[in-house]
């Protein structure tokens, strides 16, 4: 079944079944790898992406839940304003380690900005809650996302 999907602002169409995951659209039908698979249960934040302002998980969303959606992968993340910042401040800060978790994590931030541009403590440990670092490079993550949002470091260093 052919299904339109707006993606990182064009017109794409999909050959698939409805409930098939928007992770794999994205990934097999679209080659747009960079949204990764990571518990495949919506748990750690891999696979986050940006479904109408809002950060999602892609491995528990079907693709019949984003019709009609713009759906913004990290492949296009910079063309919008809060995600230019957040990337600008990961480079700047040398968040990643490993680096899988990344996109999600940025999505993620990215998606929160775009919500709440000054975010507090409270805030960003809530908006970035459920993605999961396994290099615990949290602090850097948090750190990027005062910058990003042009709030000044806390005094622990993050």
């Amino acid at each position: 079944m052919a299904i339109a999907l707006i993606v990182n602002h064009g017109k794409r169409t999909v050959d698939a079944e409805p409930d098939k995951p928007l992770l794999w659209a994205l990934r097999e039908d679209l080659d747009l790898r960079g949204t990764k698979f990571g518990c495949g249960a919506g748990l750690c934040g891999a696979c986050t992406v940006i479904l109408d302002g809002v950060a999602v998980r892609s491995c528990q969303t079907p693709i019949s839940e984003a019709v009609g959606k713009q759906i913004i992968t990290i492949e296009a993340v910079t063309t919008l304003p809060a995600g230019k910042r957040v990337v600008d401040a990961w480079v700047d800060l040398d968040v990643p380690q490993c680096g899988y978790c990344q996109a999600g994590q940025i999505m993620s931030a990215t998606a929160l900005l775009t919500r709440t541009p000054k975010p507090g403590h409270d805030d960003i440990v809530a908006g970035m809650s459920g993605n999961i670092c396994r290099c615990a490079t949290y602090l850097r993550i948090q750190k990027a996302i005062r910058k990003a949002a042009g709030l000044a470091a806390v005094a622990d260093g993050a």
